[in-house]
């Protein structure tokens, strides 16, 4: 058995994910300053340079977090992370994602939504992922990309629905 690489590099036709490293805080705090981003999100205020400095160690304390590049243009327009990676229920949740607004309407997420669950059923047979009960943005985005609604989970931040990509479905 394959050991679940938690932060591969993983390239598409749009999108190079790669490690977060510290030194991308610049580039990625910038990315995630537009309060915009997250009027949906339960952290609503994470636009804000305290807030999203929790985030960021957070992301890199994780060991899985990548962050996102427009192969076009060689900016930094986001990131996600694996996390909870559960062997012995051969699961693993894609979350903490987040793109800048020029990159919405469905080709950057789809594609790296795409790249980061392909990469994980190759190790894992269910891909979870959690969003805030309110984000409709967000999702729609995962019914977008075959995400199926599987239930819902109480959290400090509020509720939240939970979405799954089986290996069998997918």
């Amino acid at each position: 058995m394959n050991t679940f690489e938690l932060q591969p590099r993983l390239t598409g036709e749009l999108l190079d994910l790669r490690p977060l490293r510290p030194e991308d805080w610049d580039a990625l705090f910038l990315a995630a300053s537009d309060p915009l981003i997250w009027e949906q999100h339960p952290a609503s205020d994470r636009y804000k340079e305290d807030v999203f400095r929790q985030y960021f160690q957070g992301a890199l304390d994780c060991g899985g977090a990548l962050v996102a590049i427009d192969r076009a243009t060689g900016s930094v327009i986001g990131s996600s992370r694996y996390y909870g990676h559960d062997a012995e229920k051969r699961e693993i949740e894609i979350g903490w994602t987040f793109l800048v607004r020029s990159h919405w309407g469905g080709q950057y997420n789809a594609e790296m939504k795409r790249l980061m669950v392909g990469h994980a059923l190759r190790f894992v047979d269910r891909v979870i992922f959690t969003v805030g009960a309110t984000n409709m943005r967000s999702r729609r985005a995962m019914e977008k990309i075959g995400g199926v609604l599987a239930g819902r989970r109480d959290s400090p931040t509020g509720e939240h629905v939970i979405y799954e990509i089986r290996k069998n479905a997918a």
